[in-house]
C-alpha cells in the first residue's frame, strides 16, 4: 500500500555561531569553518526570509560582500551559484570558499580591509509541527495544497533538501516513489526557487498537478 502524504509545517529558532568576518580574509576563513546548518542558513533558508523577492542576490554572502565590502565582481560570483547544482553542503561550502579565497589572493591588501559591518554567521534549529492532513492520492494532495500555509511549503520544498542532500523536495519524492509519477515529480522539482515566491511555487505545483488530469476543484482533505 502506498504510503500516504503527512503535512506539516516548521519554525525555526535562530542562533549565533561562534564565527563573525569583518573583511574578507575572515570571511574565507569563516566560511572553511562554518558547519552545514550554517552554510543551509545563508543559502536555502534565505529564501526563506526573502520569499516575496524575486530579484537580487540569493544568498546571505553575496548580499554582505556588495554591501558591507563593496566587492560587486565577488558578489556577482557568490551569487552565481545555484544552489540547486550541488548534491552536498559541503560540496556548496567549497565552492563559496574557494571563491573567496582567489578574491583575497589576489588583491590581499583589499581583503584585509574592514568591511562596513561584521557578518554573523548563523544557524537554524527547525522544530516541525504536523499539520494533522494527509493525503492518499493526487486529488488530495492536490486539495491540501492549495490551502497550506508558506512555512509548510517553505518545509517540504525547500528545508527538505537538507534532510535529502539536496538532491530534490518532499512533494518530489512522494509523487514518484508512492504514485510513481515520476514525470511529474521532475516537473516539480525543477520549478525555479530563485525568480519564484512560495506562492508562485504553490500555484506552479497546482498547475503542474492540474495537467496531469487531476479533478478540479478538488476533494476535501482529510486528517491523519
Amino acid at each position: 500500500m502506498n504510503e500516504p502524504f503527512r503535512f506539516s509545517t516548521a519554525s525555526y529558532v535562530t542562533q549565533v555561531c561562534p564565527l563573525v568576518a569583518r573583511n574578507l580574509c575572515e570571511l574565507a576563513a569563516g566560511l572553511e569553518q562554518s558547519s552545514d546548518a550554517s552554510i543551509f542558513y545563508h543559502t536555502f533558508q534565505t529564501l526563506r526570509r526573502h520569499h516575496f523577492l524575486t530579484e537580487g542576490y540569493s544568498n546571505d554572502f553575496a548580499q554582505w560582500v556588495l554591501s558591507a565590502c563593496n566587492h560587486y565582481e565577488l558578489a556577482e560570483r557568490l551569487a552565481s551559484f545555484d544552489i540547486r547544482d550541488y548534491v552536498s553542503l559541503n560540496d556548496l561550502r567549497r565552492d563559496f570558499y574557494q571563491a573567496v579565497r582567489e578574491a583575497c589572493e589576489a588583491r590581499p591588501q583589499r581583503a584585509e580591509a574592514p568591511a562596513f559591518e561584521p557578518f554573523y554567521f548563523l544557524e537554524a534549529i527547525e522544530v516541525a509541527v504536523p499539520l494533522g492532513l494527509v493525503a492518499t492520492n493526487l486529488q488530495e494532495f492536490a486539495s491540501v495544497l492549495a490551502r497550506i500555509p508558506r512555512a509548510s511549503i517553505y518545509f517540504h520544498f525547500i528545508a527538505s533538501r537538507l534532510r535529502l542532500h539536496l538532491r530534490t523536495n518532499d512533494f518530489s519524492v512522494w509523487l514518484e516513489g508512492s504514485l510513481g509519477l515520476k514525470s511529474l515529480a521532475d516537473q516539480c522539482n525543477r520549478i525555479d526557487i530563485y525568480t519564484q515566491t512560495l506562492d508562485d511555487v504553490k500555484q506552479t505545483l497546482l498547475e503542474l498537478i492540474a495537467q496531469q488530469g487531476a479533478s478540479w476543484p478538488p476533494t476535501p482533505p482529510r486528517s491523519a
